[in-house]
């Protein structure tokens, strides 16, 4: 069974094909997983695998490691194009990823004041006020919407909490509006008998209809680049993400592709 890829904290720099040259921050376990989402691409694998032992880096643990990792790269001389949280599971689930957001701006200020701060979320915690102010001091807030259709949403990102619909995830996005970018995943495969494709017609339509809801900075389309835990994904070429793309330029969006 494919299983978490981040054994620590502070992880990197590795070179992101969305993002350049990235330094990762992991706040869940380096032996384990813990997200609201179970999707069937994530590369960290499924949740099934268990949260682990280690438990959540401390607050003071991120940020001395942190500090320690800008000290190494600066003696060492080398460039930072972006903080990146992400990892195993949803970095906003942290108890304290206001105050650990907070410590970052502060030693990315110190150290390296030209690399942009990037939260990457899958938008479930979204409206909570704490996580919300984090996300709106940040660079880049990069929050998930995979489809506007109940059905795949479900099928696709397999969230914890019945609760979690396409039209309450618009919502909350609605109120980020320009300060954040909507990153979607365009994929089809089949999965425990049910098939799954969010590139038809319909459910292209219907991102549309809830990006211009939204009204975000950017569109983030992207395709499957790594191993997935569920088998029978397929690859979207990067020819078919670009006519996706067009279709959503058409409706005045601002799309990058990767």
């Amino acid at each position: 069974m494919q299983t978490v890829i981040f054994h620590e904290t502070i992880y990197g720099p590795i070179h992101s094909r969305r993002l350049g040259q990235s330094l990762g921050i992991n706040l869940m376990p380096n032996d384990g997983k813990i997200c609201s989402f179970d999707c069937l691409y994530c590369e960290a694998g499924f949740n099934a695998q268990g949260a682990g032992t280690d438990g959540l880096p401390t607050r003071n643990a991120v940020k001395h490691g942190l500090r320690r990792k800008f000290e190494q790269m600066q003696a060492a001389g080398e460039g930072l194009d972006v903080i990146t949280f992400s990892g195993n599971g949803e970095p906003t689930l942290h108890p304290h990823f206001k105050e650990i957001v907070d410590d970052v701006l502060r030693l990315r200020d110190e150290f390296f004041p030209q690399a942009k701060v990037t939260v990457l979320s899958n938008a479930t915690m979204a409206a909570r006020p704490a996580v919300r102010e984090a996300l709106l001091k940040v660079d880049n807030a990069i929050l998930k919407l995979d489809s506007a259709i109940p059905s795949t949403l479900r099928a696709l990102n397999r969230p914890a909490s019945a609760g979690v619909v396409p039209e309450g995830v618009i919502a909350d996005l609605k109120s980020y509006g320009n300060r954040c970018i909507v990153q979607t995943i365009m994929v089809r495969g089949e999965y425990d008998g049910v098939r799954i494709d969010n590139t038809t017609e319909r459910e292209l339509t219907a991102l549309r209809e809830a990006y211009l809801q939204i009204a975000p900075r950017e569109v983030m389309l992207y395709a499957i680049d790594r191993k997935t835990p569920a088998e029978h994904l397929e690859k979207v070429s990067h020819e078919e993400l670009a006519r996706i793309a067009d279709f959503f330029r058409a409706a005045g969006l601002t799309v990058q592709i990767s």
